[in-house]
């Protein structure tokens, strides 16, 4: 899959302004199907010649007669879209489809150090750039639109390359009992809302937010200042809880529902749980050595009653923080 701009470009004529119209008549007569001609001066590009806009113009009653013996700066486009060779393809198509109906279909110039190196039509780089969108869909969850298991990975193993990293796994406790008593569409709009609330800590800490599927989310940093950011993940958490249970749910603190063996219990509240681990005493060699750690820390915070971290920074007494409901 191409991604710059550059990569899908193709070489066109360049003449020079000084160049008579008759002879860019000659070269879109040899080239049927060539759309455009580069307007350069020292290899440098300044304008455009785009084959509709040539033909109507000496089209006209006395347009022949008037410009086929003239330069070719009489009718030039001398504004056309010019960018870098590495300039993002979906950034390009932002730029393409903000110019006026009369350029939108105009080529774009590609340079490279400042020189003409080619140019792409307005159809190559639409169907690139849906190529590009049907690639990053693929890597994105559908339901919050954050990075999913793929960029995770490669985010993890990104991490484990850091002087320093800090990983931290998020879940929900008890998220079952949730969606069993209120239902997948309000589930949804839980796991949606608590995207939110790490979208807005990933950002502050500098860092990757992935959604590794159902109520499980993961954010990679690479530096230890991570705790304040556990609490307020905690206490935004448990603040929009009131949005999502009724009164009397709230009143009680628990819901009567199925536990995971079938009988019918008083269930706790929705709450959240972050297992940190880092690199501070130990290395990790692999995602699994990662994923085994972070299992066992997340099986201790899942033993304090509400919403919790654990972390590692002291290996013989781990660290807990409850914050009461």
């Amino acid at each position: 899959m191409f991604l710059q701009i550059g990569e899908i470009a193709e070489q066109i004529p360049e003449i020079s302004p000084h160049s008579k119209c008759e002879y860019v008549e000659q070269i879109f007569k040899s080239h049927p199907q060539l759309q455009g001609v580069a307007v350069t001066e020292n290899g440098i590009p300044t304008a455009l010649i785009m084959r509709v806009r040539f033909y109507q113009q000496i089209g006209t009653l006395y347009g022949y007669t008037l410009y086929m013996g003239r330069p070719v700066s009489l009718i030039m486009d001398q504004k056309p879209l010019v960018v870098d060779y590495k300039t993002p393809i979906t950034e390009v198509s932002k730029l393409a489809m903000n110019r006026s109906e009369e350029n939108l279909y105009d080529y774009v110039i590609v340079t490279h150090e400042d020189k003409l190196f080619g140019a792409v039509s307005v159809r190559d780089l639409l169907l690139n750039f849906a190529e590009i969108q049907a690639v990053a869909a693929s890597f994105l969850n559908p339901l919050t639109g954050l990075p999913g298991n793929l960029s995770i990975n490669e985010w993890m193993v990104k991490s484990m390359l850091q002087e320093q990293f800090s990983v931290l796994y998020i879940d929900l406790d008890h998220f079952k009992a949730y969606n069993d008593t209120y239902g997948f569409k309000e589930g949804d709009r839980m796991i949606q809302a608590t995207a939110e609330i790490l979208k807005h800590s990933a950002l502050k800490l500098g860092g990757f937010l992935g959604h590794i599927g159902g109520d499980d989310f993961i954010i990679c940093i690479n530096h230890y200042l991570y705790e304040e950011c556990c609490k307020s993940i905690i206490e935004a958490f448990d603040q929009t809880l009131s949005t999502f249970y009724h009164e009397s749910h709230l009143a009680q603190r628990f819901v009567l529902a199925e536990n995971r063996s079938g009988v019918v219990e008083e269930i706790p509240l929705v709450s959240i749980s972050i297992a940190v681990v880092t690199n501070r005493h130990r290395r990790f060699d692999s995602i699994e050595d990662l994923s085994s750690e972070s299992a066992r820390l997340k099986k201790k915070c899942k033993s304090i009653k509400g919403s919790s971290y654990v972390d590692d920074a002291d290996r013989t007494a781990l660290r807990a923080v409850e914050y009461p409901q």
